[in-house]
């Protein structure tokens, strides 16, 4: 089974993909949009992507607040969650993702990424790391 990983943003989405075992989760690429609210085209880049790899399900992170609150940030994240299942028609799980995008931070420097360089790359870090913490969840439950 197929799982797409997304890092929802305010200006892009990272997409990452699992392999066709639902094991290990590779980045696929970073959706840039000029506008917050404009998502028209997200949603359809995602359903290409939903169709081109043949997903079934689709995990978005949620970012809760260090203290386990809801912000305005997650609440936008539920949004974008309502919007992607009646595009797609699939299920749609939130999956925290508290210090996501600090570990694919850390993981570009180490990986000698140069800081102008490190923004293209750290959304699709960030939805990789997203859809390996869910994937791995899955894992334990077997």
């Amino acid at each position: 089974m197929r799982v797409l990983g997304l890092d929802y943003g305010s200006k892009t989405v990272g997409v990452a993909v699992s392999d066709p075992m639902g094991l290990t989760a590779q980045g696929v690429e970073t959706i840039w949009r000029k506008q917050e609210n404009k998502l028209r085209q997200t949603l359809a880049r995602i359903e290409e992507l939903v169709s081109e790899y043949q997903v079934e399900r689709i995990v978005v992170g949620y970012p809760k607040n260090m203290n386990n609150t809801v912000g305005e940030r997650a609440l936008k994240s539920l949004e974008f969650k309502e919007k992607l299942e009646k595009r797609t028609g699939l299920p749609v799980v939130m999956w925290d993702e508290r210090l996501t995008t600090v570990e694919a931070e850390r993981t570009l420097m180490e990986a000698g990424v140069r800081r102008e360089n490190r923004k293209q790359y750290l959304d699709e870090l960030a939805a990789v790391f997203i859809l390996q913490g869910y994937l791995d969840s899955l894992g334990m439950e077997k």
